[in-house]
């Protein structure tokens, strides 16, 4: 019997070393697997973002299967070679991934149209998987990260929260017919424009105004400083290691290195 267990294992060595070396080598095959699934992963959102202005993209759930069936199928082999697989599985990225695998495959277990509409604007968080992926493999993406997903966070809150507009008002507020009309209004209440020409009718629309406002405006004013007025640097310490550093800082707050930050100069 022990003999048997041990033969599966013996094979399965293999495996686990060539899906290990796709992810983590560094020779020219293991990097063109990874930008290949990088481009899938960005070919895939935006699709994404076209298909949530699309009123007939329930005809296409077979390729939206299959892309959740590829998504699986990397998670799974994630999951195999992940050192921690608990950690992995409950890290937030791994479960953003998993939302977003559940939102491909579920057109096959619901005809909720409102529902999917909702489920499909959550497919935008598999963008965290992909800057984490980037920031392995781009310098400019770690030296803009703050940035980077500054945006991806008030894009992903812009399309969720259009989604639950269209989904809480269409039918019930004459002024929202179509999937566009819900956008415009939300951009127009995160940005405090406010025409005045699209409300939301009933409480839940109105409270849903109320957190497009308070957290919507919040995300903005991040990203607004984020570009312009930036915290944090990063530059690691060549003592410590510490990463992240104010503007002007000259020594290093954890370990009191001296820092070689390379700055414009102010006035």
């Amino acid at each position: 019997m022990s003999e048997d267990i041990a033969q599966p294992r013996r094979h399965a060595a293999p495996l686990f070393a060539r899906i290990d070396h796709l992810y983590h080598g560094h020779d020219a095959s293991a990097r063109r697997f990874r930008w290949g699934l990088l481009l899938f992963d960005v070919v895939c959102i935006l699709y994404f973002v076209i298909a949530s202005f699309l009123h007939h993209v329930d005809d296409l759930h077979i390729i939206e299967e299959l892309i959740g069936i590829i998504y699986l199928a990397e998670w799974s082999a994630r999951c195999y070679i992940a050192r921690g697989r608990l950690r992995f599985v409950f890290n937030p990225v791994g479960l953003a991934d998993l939302v977003v695998i559940c939102s491909l495959l579920a057109p096959s277990l619901t005809e909720n149209f409102l529902f999917l509409r909702v489920i499909r604007a959550l497919r935008l968080l598999r963008s965290y998987h992909v800057i984490r992926e980037l920031r392995e493999q781009s310098r400019f993406v770690r030296q803009h990260e703050d940035i980077i997903f500054s945006v991806v966070n008030l894009l992903i809150f812009v399309f969720v929260m259009t989604a639950f507009v269209y989904v809480l008002q269409i039918g019930r507020n004459p002024a929202i017919k179509e999937y566009v009309d819900a956008l415009y209004f939300t951009i127009t209440t995160l940005t405090t424009t406010g025409f005045g020409d699209i409300t939301l009718v009933g409480t839940s629309g109105r409270i849903l105004a109320v957190l497009i406002m308070i957290f919507g405006i919040s995300l903005f004013l991040r990203l607004i400083q984020t570009i312009f007025r930036p915290e944090k640097v990063r530059f690691e310490c060549p003592a410590c290691g510490l990463s992240r550093h104010d503007n002007d800082a000259v020594h290093c707050k954890h370990c009191g290195a001296l820092l070689h930050i390379r700055t414009e100069g102010g006035t």
